[in-house]
């Protein structure tokens, strides 16, 4: 039985990326292959897969996407331009303009994005939500799709905060919305509760999501990277395209002497791929 579900599950996966593949969402292949990415941003297309995760993940034209702590913009300048497109909407979270304690370097990191972002021609209406420690529960049952795109390994380093932010995505969702997860993918077995390296395991994230009341939908291989032995000096960090030579957040300078070789031939981390509806 158990064989067989996986085989289930496996072809499904499958068909959904052939159909993908088939017929096509021409507002995302037009997305992703625009001029508001750049030659970096579309050399890292091989690793990081964009089409075939977002096909896998279920978007779908006019979704309304919120998407968690997008850093520096890689899946934004997809996901914005691909919403403006297909007459969708699409909001990231920012620094919470309500928290008196806010730095002003977080403030100007909001202006900044606000701004990066502000061509309406190319981006949409790029809407900001406040997102932090003691920021308001995300607005209830909101969106259609949400990404949550290596994050969570960053959640787990304070205590409470992955259940409280996994709480208030889940509530943010649509009844039969789509909670779509990217992070690099730890060996199977004992979970590091800070997970210190980066890694997390799926069973881990898996538990985490269902504790919150979202449902696994599927899980693919997409972005597994057999190569990643997961034991690097500094972390997921060490590897592309991070490319750390000292402690992470040790505020060193690099290492001129390190070599680098062996860990850029691994490329980007194992990543899983999961699927989990409201």
């Amino acid at each position: 039985m158990k064989k067989f579900l996986l085989m289930t599950m496996a072809a499904t996966v499958l068909m959904a990326t052939s159909a993908f593949a088939a017929s096509g969402d021409a507002a995302l292949k037009q997305a992703v292959a625009g001029e508001q990415r750049s030659a970096d941003d579309k050399a890292r297309d091989a690793e990081r897969r964009p089409l075939e995760s977002l096909a896998f993940w279920g978007l779908k034209p006019g979704a309304s996407i919120l998407e968690v702590q997008p850093g520096g913009g890689w899946w934004t300048r997809i996901l914005a331009p691909y919403a403006a497109l297909s007459g969708g909407r699409y909001t990231a979270t920012a620094a919470d303009l309500n928290n008196p304690s806010l730095s002003e370097a977080a403030r100007k990191g909001r202006a900044d994005f606000a701004a990066r972002y502000a061509d309406e021609k190319i981006f949409g209406k790029v809407e900001l939500v406040n997102w932090g420690p003691v920021a308001a529960p995300l607005p209830q049952s909101s969106y259609d799709f949400i990404l949550l795109s290596r994050v969570i390994h960053g959640w787990m380093r304070t205590d409470g905060l992955l259940e409280r932010n996994l709480a208030s995505v889940a509530g943010s969702l649509k009844p039969g919305g789509v909670l779509a997860v990217e992070q690099h993918r730890g060996n199977p077995g004992a979970q590091d509760p800070k997970a210190e390296s980066g890694y997390v395991t799926e069973a881990f994230v898996i538990e985490a999501a269902q504790k919150a009341g979202l449902r696994l939908a599927g899980r693919s291989e997409i972005n597994a990277n057999a190569k990643d032995t997961k034991d690097h000096p500094f972390g997921v960090w060490t590897l592309p395209p991070t490319r750390i030579t000292v402690p992470y957040g040790s505020g060193k300078a690099p290492d001129p002497t390190f070599d680098r070789s062996k860990y850029d031939a691994i490329g980007e981390s194992d990543r899983m791929t999961l699927r989990f509806v409201k």
